[in-house]
């Protein structure tokens, strides 16, 4: 199949132009400058307010979203007349839908005052809109489209299951944060790795309730991500297209938890807090990248596909 170079690179610029959106979008919330400015679509009534203060994080992540509002229509138009893949140029698609609907939520998480389920809901659209332009650079990449030797998994549970857990878990520990952040238990618990020096808080508010529950399905990506990414390099060999994004997803992983620890040590200062969100995006995405790269290079076991076939020749026979 014959590849375009520069959509590949395009729809590159847009997943980190996604990510630094994401960052963006957590500044405003890291500087508590979500009402800085007060109406929507407009800024005070303006296209250009003044930009200090807190005006300056709100507005300025407004016109970043419309950037990459623009960068994702010019993207799904590219691949409608370049793409000949429907499933590929439906991502486009999805894509577009996906960008309006979150700044349909932005705009409502304005004019309704920070509702908490508005917010997180928003938080939530972002990460699925990232994993969304992920898969378009990576599914329009020339390496993706060439012929790929399979890799057959022996393992149990299989790949396929532990890349679809992996990333499932990264996407709830997201929204488990968003909530944490959205609802004001950043700080509920104070220190860390302990919460209030025992392993179990002698308390519960509901704060801590989020924040804790945050915790542990931290420790529980960290155990199942890290069993995948695993599993993946002690397959790939010299696979390249498997390795690189597993060693990549481990590296953001441990950043993670650093950043995790320095926000609480720093009392959720603004740059470690958002950069730790930023962070998570980005483990998301590469989760993502390695679990899409699995499925497209190794090979379910034989007797699950045994069994597979034997399911569904029961089933006609029946």
């Amino acid at each position: 199949m014959t590849t375009n170079r520069g959509l590949n690179r395009f729809a590159i610029v847009v997943a980190i132009s996604t990510i630094l959106l994401i960052f963006a979008g957590g500044l405003v919330t890291s500087t508590g400058s979500g009402l800085s400015v007060p109406d929507w679509p407009l800024s005070f009534g303006k296209f250009f307010p003044e930009m200090k203060g807190g005006v300056a994080y709100e507005h300025g992540h407004r016109m970043f979203a419309a950037l990459v509002g623009l960068m994702t229509v010019f993207l799904a138009i590219r691949l409608l007349r370049r793409e000949p893949r429907k499933s590929v140029r439906l991502l486009g698609f999805f894509a577009v839908l996906a960008i309006l609907c979150q700044a349909a939520l932005g705009g409502a998480t304005v004019l309704f005052r920070l509702p908490v389920m508005l917010s997180v809901g928003h938080a939530a659209l972002a990460e699925l809109f990232l994993c969304l332009t992920v898969a378009i650079a990576l599914t329009t990449s020339e390496h993706w489209q060439q012929e790929q030797a399979r890799i057959e998994d022996s393992g149990s549970p299989s790949l396929r299951t532990l890349a679809i857990l992996s990333t499932a878990l990264v996407f709830i520990q997201i929204l488990l944060g968003a909530l944490m952040r959205h609802t004001g238990g950043g700080l509920s618990i104070p220190d860390f790795p302990l919460s209030y020096g025992r392993l179990v808080p002698p308390f519960f508010t509901g704060p801590i309730v989020f924040n804790y529950a945050h915790r542990i399905a931290g420790l529980l990506v960290i155990l199942l991500v890290i069993w995948f990414a695993a599993r993946v390099l002690g397959i790939s060999r010299s696979k390249s297209s498997l390795r690189i994004p597993a060693l990549i997803l481990i590296l953001s992983l441990l950043l993670q938890i650093v950043l995790g620890a320095v926000t609480i040590w720093t009392r959720k200062a603004p740059i470690p807090t958002t950069l730790h969100v930023a962070c998570g995006a980005f483990t998301l995405a590469a989760c993502l990248w390695l679990a899409m790269s699995v499925f497209r290079i190794v090979s379910p076991r034989p007797d699950a596909i045994s069994r597979r076939g034997r399911m569904i020749s029961q089933g006609v026979v029946e």
